[in-house]
């Protein structure tokens, strides 16, 4: 259905190596919003020991930003599983049988290139901040390559929901952009 929220999920049908990386996606939803959770109650704790405890925050604000960051590239592959991004359909609806598939592989196919791509400068960016041993420049001085984990960790797990994706589309468990033939 266009132009209406839709809450498709990817289908697995009996691939087994589909139902992992459901699942896999599925713990990263899971942890994505426990990060979101721990970034409020840090938030609350902050409020109080600043407003009523009158004291000063170290390590509060920081925590927080590197959590929301964080879930939202570890919450990537499970948007992609529920096929929450934003999407116009115009196009693919216009086109029929074969056009529409190779449409969905090309697509399919640059989106796995432009993610393995981040994630391998992800991968990079986090080694050389371990290497380094690099801290933030604050009062907390957090080492950096924690929160930078989140950057290959949420890009590899991007990358294989997009494979998943793409199996599933060969394999005929997909259909192309979910629509079916009219």
């Amino acid at each position: 259905m266009s132009g209406s929220v839709s809450t498709r999920i990817a289908r697995t049908g009996d691939n087994r190596f589909l139902k992992f990386v459901a699942a896999v996606s599925t713990l990263a939803g899971w942890v994505s919003a426990a990060m979101i959770l721990a970034a409020v109650l840090i938030t609350c704790e902050m409020i109080f020991v600043r407003f009523v405890l009158n004291h000063s925050t170290i390590w509060q604000t920081e925590t927080v930003i590197y959590l929301v960051i964080s879930s939202t590239l570890i919450g990537l592959p499970y948007v992609q599983r529920l096929r929450g991004h934003v999407n116009v359909d115009l196009f693919p609806m216009s086109l029929k049988g074969r056009a529409r598939l190779w449409l969905a592989l090309l697509t399919l196919g640059v989106t796995i290139a432009v993610v393995a791509v981040m994630f391998w400068y992800g991968y990079e960016y986090w080694r050389f901040s371990w290497d380094r041993n690099w801290k933030s420049d604050t009062v907390w001085g957090a080492r950096l390559w924690i929160p930078l984990f989140a950057l290959p960790v949420g890009f590899g797990l991007l990358l294989l929901q997009l494979s998943a994706d793409l199996v599933a589309l060969i394999l005929k468990i997909e259909k192309p952009y979910g629509l079916e033939e009219s």
